[in-house]
């Protein structure tokens, strides 16, 4: 017999705030949401009243490659399993994996770990594919990542990277001026992948010639690529001059201004701007020294930095994102919600049955405080996390 929940409170959806609301799941399936005075069906005997606080759909992160201690790069089976856990705790109930630039061997290494252990299962937030952050970037706009690992995007490594993943990649981020790039940009959307482009010194020529080729997203805006001018526009100036095409945000007010964060979701909206945490191993584990990619990070405060004060990732975590863009960027709620859930789910292609809390769909389930802390998770109708009072 399958099991039958409801939660009650205010609920995120149809993109408002539904005070008095509820929603009830039926095993892994919201079967209604709405005002709980128009549900006329049977009341589960398994209420969760929710007080000061919001019911909203679970969060996916399309750009984190660790928490916790842990990072997609370790390529262990327990390493992904804690990293699912983990995340739940930050009420994200759907990620992409992702690596880092390194040597094709680490890569590989990873790559069928992930394959693998999606076959098995994991315990948590489940992951929804792979997004392959490098080797094939810009040396100037490496940002954190090695640059001796640094590859062009010959088309054979390509094809044998996306073979080796057993079809779970789903975003590849890559420069687009880089010499062969615009083929394997071609070669990859022609089979489904989204081509962000990131870590990238292009011109805006150079975009607007790599969105023609394939490309469909930009990574982490702002970050790590050539900036907006008035004379030249480079990347930043073709993610928002491409209205259709989505782009990531780091909202922790240090990647990005909260002034610039606002003014990137008034010109993209939050139908075509994803949050993204870009989370690495020292997310959720408080300040010290941390390895990323065989290069030591130094956690003080909100930051993680290498020894040369570049910023290595984040310890951002998805809720205190939808938090930032409410209280730093003055986002409407609903709004912000959407950026970390059905946003996400449209990139990713998930839009029928991910990302909303609508019947019919899968019932991925987050219980907010008034502080934008995680009270509790769902993955498929089942609770995977609750905080101890």
């Amino acid at each position: 017999m399958r099991q039958t929940i409801a939660l009650k409170g205010t609920v995120i959806a149809f993109g408002r705030e539904i005070e008095n609301g509820l929603v009830v799941v039926e095993g892994k399936t919201i079967q209604f949401v709405g005002p709980a005075d128009s549900y006329t069906g049977d009341m589960p005997e398994q209420v969760m009243e929710v007080k000061d606080g919001w019911i909203t759909p679970g969060f996916i992160d399309i750009h984190m490659h660790g928490i916790d201690g842990h990072d997609t790069m370790d390529g262990t089976p327990e390493s992904l399993q804690a990293i699912s856990r983990a995340l739940t705790r930050f009420g994200v109930t759907t990620f992409l994996a992702t690596t880092m630039t390194a040597p094709y061997s680490q890569l590989e290494t990873a790559l069928q770990n992930i394959a693998q252990s999606n076959r098995e299962g994991m315990p948590g937030a489940q992951v929804a594919g792979i997004h392959l952050e490098g080797p094939w970037i810009n040396p100037r706009y490496k940002g954190a990542q090695k640059e001796e690992n640094i590859m062009p995007p010959k088309l054979d490594a390509v094809r044998h990277l996306y073979e080796l993943a057993d079809g779970l990649i789903k975003v590849v981020t890559i420069a687009p001026e880089q010499p062969e790039a615009l083929e394997a940009i071609a070669w990859l959307e022609e089979r489904g992948v989204i081509v962000s482009a990131g870590h990238t010194g292009a011109t805006f020529a150079q975009a607007a010639e790599a969105v023609e080729a394939g490309v469909r997203h930009f990574t982490h805006c702002f970050n790590a690529m050539t900036g907006l001018h008035h004379r030249e526009p480079g990347v930043v100036g073709a993610a928002m001059y491409h209205e259709q095409l989505s782009t990531e945000l780091i909202a922790d007010g240090i990647h990005v201004h909260p002034a610039v964060m606002s003014i990137l979701y008034r010109i993209k909206t939050a139908g075509r701007l994803a949050l993204v945490s870009d989370s690495m191993r020292a997310a959720a584990m408080g300040e010290g020294t941390y390895d990323l990619g065989g290069q030591e990070v130094q956690v003080l405060g909100a930051e993680a930095k290498l020894a040369d004060g570049t910023l290595a990732g984040s310890i951002l975590t998805l809720n205190r994102a939808v938090g930032n863009m409410v209280t730093l960027s003055g986002v409407p709620l609903p709004e912000a919600v959407e950026m970390a859930s059905q946003t996400p789910a449209a990139i990713l292609g998930l839009a029928e049955h991910k990302g909303r809390l609508a019947v019919g769909f899968d019932a991925d389930i987050v219980v907010l405080d008034k502080t934008f802390e995680v009270k509790s998770t769902f993955v498929s109708g089942k609770e995977v996390y609750r905080r101890e009072k």
